[in-house]
């Protein structure tokens, strides 16, 4: 039997990115950049005005005082986007609104609210030095300055820099493509009626959600019988279409476990028994597109299995072809607010609801029914609580690690 840490080893060995894809800014939030791009300009690009005022020559002001006004005529107007036509020239004025650029012969900006009068001549009432508000060309960033670097993560503060520095498109790392696919003669689109001994397909929904939540895109979501003729051909189109395979069920012992029983003689997938609890029966390879390798992971099909399997195989993997660290997000230290009682030899994995505690540490409530089955238990839950495989039962107050599931907590008092 595999343990945890060598089954995510084995799952992670030879993932790389995914070939960087130019992509246009409105399209690359949260994706990871795949080349270093440089300023195309100055930031600004030219001398502007930092307030709505009038465009001076300083030394004209140095009396200027609240009841003792410098008065100067007003020569013209700029508004943001015009260019200058006239030359401020001692004893004179330009009025000017913000970004606007600031017109030649003038050395600073009086703010509108140091000054009375209009648009013909101006009473200005403070003193300003030479520089005083106005935004000098390349202050923020020079022309050739690196924006973005491989491996940034191309925030919506990041994406207005490049959009500034003269760039509307990006290489990037894509969303991995994931196929989801659902097995079992049983089960049945939610919203049609049940037959006797039919369920619902919740697994297909519940990981094509994952994917989209760990940033992959699902290309394709549905489900299949148990016949291994079309499961196989079901498999060799979907590789064809995408970057990675997500099936559910049909991998542990059973007599119906048609995914194990149409690929374990593939000699590219493999199926194990992973010491952990729920999603002991793992599989995991590659499903082979003439030369091209598709990362495969075969989930149990119990719902919590599933769901669990994904968070500590499958997310890691997702990542890793994003270009991010496939390190999960937050992992964090609670105090347990009740007792756990946990399998020998094999890591837990139980779902457990967090709460802030009068002490100020971050609390867990396990969940009631912590059986791979109990759909409405795990979506309950925020956190995944890491039993090691030697603790076999917790007392309330113990310290345990736990994976946020969502990358947020839901933080009850």
């Amino acid at each position: 039997m595999r343990t945890v840490l060598e089954h995510l080893a084995a799952a992670m060995a030879g993932r790389t990115p995914l070939p960087g894809v130019r992509t246009p800014l409105d399209e690359v939030v949260g994706l990871i950049a795949a080349e270093r791009l440089v300023s195309l300009v100055d930031l600004p690009g030219f001398d502007n005005s930092a307030m709505d005022g009038y465009a001076v020559q300083a030394a004209d002001l140095a009396g200027a005082r609240r009841k003792r006004g410098v008065r100067l005529p007003v020569i013209a107007h700029l508004a943001a986007g015009d260019a200058p036509t006239q030359e401020v020239r001692p004893g004179t004025a330009i009025q000017i609104m913000t970004g606007a650029p600031v017109p030649p012969g003038a050395d600073a900006v009086v703010p509108v609210e140091d000054t009375y009068g209009g648009a013909q001549m101006v009473t200005v009432t403070a003193a300003v030095p030479a520089g005083r508000h106005v935004r000098r060309r390349g202050e923020d960033l020079a022309a050739g300055s690196v924006v973005v670097s491989p491996g940034d993560v191309l925030t919506p503060r990041r994406i207005g820099l490049l959009a500034a520095a003269g760039h509307g498109e990006v290489m990037v790392h894509p969303r991995p493509r994931v196929a989801v696919l659902s097995t079992g003669a049983e089960l049945v689109p939610p919203g049609d009626d049940l037959a006797p001994g039919q369920i619902y397909d919740s697994n297909s929904h519940l990981l094509a959600a994952a994917v989209t939540a760990a940033g992959g895109r699902t290309a394709y979501r549905g489900r299949i019988g148990d016949d291994p003729a079309t499961v196989r051909a079901e498999l060799t189109r979907l590789a064809a279409q995408v970057d990675l395979v997500i099936t559910t069920g049909g991998v542990s012992m059973g007599v119906h476990d048609v995914v194990k029983d149409v690929l374990r003689e593939s000699g590219t997938v493999e199926f194990v028994q992973v010491a952990m609890q729920p999603g002991k029966p793992q599989g995991l390879g590659v499903l082979m597109d003439g030369d091209r390798q598709v990362p495969f992971f075969g989930l149990p099909g119990n719902p919590v299995s599933a769901a669990v399997s994904f968070v500590v195989f499958v997310r890691p993997v997702v990542r890793r072809m994003l270009g991010l660290e496939p390190a999960d997000t937050t992992t964090v230290t609670v105090e347990l607010t009740a007792g756990l009682r946990s399998p020998a030899g094999k890591v837990q994995f139980a779902r457990a609801q967090s709460r802030m505690l009068p002490s100020g540490r971050l609390g867990a409530q396990p969940v009631a029914g912590q059986g791979s089955h109990f759909v409405a238990d795990l979506a309950a839950a925020d956190l995944l609580l890491v039993v090691p495989p030697d603790a076999t039962e917790l007392s309330a107050g113990s310290l345990v690690e736990a994976v946020l599931l969502d990358g947020e907590l839901a933080v009850t008092q």
